[in-house]
């Protein structure tokens, strides 16, 4: 009775292994397992299946795995910006034709801006060296006012801050002087304009005439009745 309960409770599971006409096996006393034993799936050494020019095969089963090499890394290099391949490599600037005319113009300009004042310069260190400040000229001339080859007349031509006049020592004899007002200069820089004097006869009475002057321009004193006088308009005079 245990036996049949325990068959009920407990059924029996017949192995795929054991024979069919032996209903209960594990009474048998005989070993039926394979030896040696089936190697284990996990070590069982695949055979890879490699074609020329196709990536290299292993069947395992009915599954098939295909073996491609990774992909290689890309190292990723920072895109040059147009500014710096520009900066690296410049290129060249073409220069305007007009530049260098334009430079030539220049320098001309400036060559003779710097020739006009070292020009200007000389001829003022000339009248300073010459006529001093203000600007004098002395001479001595016998004109036939109380004078004489021993004697002469004594003059003197000043320019004073652009007022231009002449003084005469008649004989030499500064108590008798006469002072002639010539001009009054207008403009910047007239104050160092220098004034000579000339003695001829320009309108041919025979006696020495006095001229003064200054740079281009000229004025005619006449001798007359033992003085100088400016001439009048309408005389004639033939300088």
């Amino acid at each position: 009775m245990n036996q049949r309960q325990t068959s009920t409770k407990h059924p029996v599971i017949q192995r795929a292994s054991a024979p069919p006409n032996n209903p209960y096996p594990w009474d048998d006393d005989e070993y039926d397992d394979v030896w040696p034993p089936p190697m284990p799936r996990s070590a069982i050494r695949h055979q890879a299946v490699t074609t020329k020019g196709n990536p290299p095969v292993i069947y395992s089963g009915k599954r098939k795995y295909t073996l491609r090499e990774a992909p290689s890394p890309v190292t990723s290099q920072p895109r040059q910006t147009t500014q710096s391949h520009q900066a690296q490599s410049p290129r060249p600037k073409r220069i305007h034709w007009l530049v260098p005319i334009g430079l030539v113009m220049l320098t001309m300009v400036a060559g003779f801006i710097l020739v006009s004042v070292l020009l200007n310069w000389w001829s003022i260190y000339q009248n300073d060296q010459h006529y001093g400040r203000p600007r004098t000229f002395q001479t001595d001339m016998v004109v036939g006012h109380n004078d004489s080859e021993a004697h002469p007349s004594h003059f003197i031509a000043i320019n004073v801050d652009r007022h231009v006049d002449v003084i005469e020592f008649p004989g030499g004899d500064a108590s008798k002087a006469r002072i002639y007002l010539v001009s009054t200069l207008i403009g910047d820089g007239q104050d160092l304009t220098s004034v000579t004097l000339s003695f001829r006869d320009v309108n041919g009475d025979g006696k020495l005439d006095m001229i003064v002057n200054l740079l281009d321009t000229h004025y005619v004193f006449l001798n007359d009745q033992g003085q100088f006088r400016p001439a009048k308009p309408g005389e004639n005079i033939s300088m």
